[in-house]
């Protein structure tokens, strides 16, 4: 059937998943170093809620464990999901512009960008704020937008920007940079632990600052991609098709590059470099509900939240009171997933 027949089933289906989204929030706000209960973290986050927070008494509870779960968990756990969000829905879209199964968010070149912005940093300027943000996460993301700006420039011809050169100037400046930051390194192994702990992806520093900002930016990107998700269904059929149903192709794709680069500069400005995200979460979906770009893209926003929270609660629970960069949890469910993407678009082909 199609999408508008299915239409009242997907909203049933979204709303189930919303409900897992809340379930494994207060799971993963439970788990840490200090022994807060289920139920502890659900009456605490439900007296936050308007309305709802008239029937609920956190009375009985430890001040240390509101303070805790408040200022240090909540905050990780929604940034997690807004990140998630962000990176499914990107790879999501430029699996359709490119019309490519592997391509990722970083395929232009962004984290190599955000990840020589930050290293500047941590190298030159150690650590200095402005305007009360991490001069880290606001080279970062200078950085991941000025790459994206210069793969764009690389590739485009005249007013057309071909798909195939756009990757592979962004294959290029993807290595260009990471050389320059092998090069800091070795020159500067002092901060060699803190870069590379910075490229593997992490939470730690979240705070509520971090979720306002990235909630201002992903949450609109995302219902802007939306919006397109008839014109991502119409590009699978190819530029020249989508161009003689009155799709502006190239105009198309500045919007969904813009939008999307933003997105994932944002991101990695705050998290780091986290990889496979934006891979397998899209994959997994059209695996469950078919390639309609109008279920993938809000499908993909929700599995990416949940996925990425998950993810990222191992990283803090396996070996406490350390904690592993989530960047390497999303690899190990990530390889797998990719192999077998792999092994099964081989067999197709024999």
């Amino acid at each position: 059937m199609t999408f508008i027949e299915n239409k009242s089933y997907y909203k049933r289906v979204f709303g189930v998943g919303v409900f897992l989204l809340i379930i494994v929030m207060i799971a993963a706000a439970n788990f840490g170093v200090a022994d807060i209960s289920f139920k502890q973290t659900a009456l605490i986050i439900t007296s936050k809620i308007p309305i709802v927070n008239n029937f609920v008494s956190i009375d009985g509870i430890k001040s240390t464990s509101i303070t805790i779960l408040l200022n240090l968990r909540l905050p990780r756990i929604l940034l997690a999901c807004l990140v998630g969000a962000a990176l499914s829905v990107v790879g999501t879209s430029f699996q359709g512009i490119f019309k490519n199964p592997m391509a990722d968010p970083f395929v232009l070149g962004v984290s190599s960008g955000a990840a020589l912005g930050a290293t500047i940093t941590m190298v030159f300027l150690k650590e200095t704020h402005f305007l009360g943000m991490s001069m880290v996460a606001l080279t970062a993301f200078i950085g991941a937008i000025i790459t994206t700006f210069l793969v764009y420039n690389i590739a485009r011809v005249g007013t057309k920007v071909p798909v195939a050169t756009l990757l592979l100037a962004g294959i290029a400046i993807n290595y260009l940079l990471s050389s320059i930051i092998s090069l800091m390194m070795t020159f500067n192994s002092d901060n060699i632990e803190k870069i590379v702990m910075w490229t593997m992806g992490s939470f730690s520093t979240a705070g509520w600052n971090e979720v306002i900002l990235l909630s201002i930016i992903v949450v609109p990107s995302i219902l802007f991609i939306s919006t397109f998700s008839r014109d991502l269904n119409i590009m699978l059929l190819g530029e020249d098709s989508a161009r003689s149903l009155g799709i502006d192709v190239n105009g198309f794709k500045k919007y969904i590059f813009v939008i999307s680069t933003l997105m994932v500069a944002a991101v990695v400005s705050v998290s780091g470099i986290i990889g496979f995200v934006g891979l397998i979460v899209p994959h997994a979906i059209r695996m469950i509900f078919g390639s309609d770009n109008r279920v993938v893209i809000p499908f993909s926003a929700l599995g990416g939240a949940i996925f990425l929270v998950i993810c990222d609660t191992l990283a803090r629970v396996v070996v406490p009171p350390s904690e592993i960069p989530v960047g390497i949890i999303t690899s190990i469910f990530g390889v797998p997933f990719f192999i077998y993407l792999l092994y099964r678009t081989k067999k197709k082909a024999i």
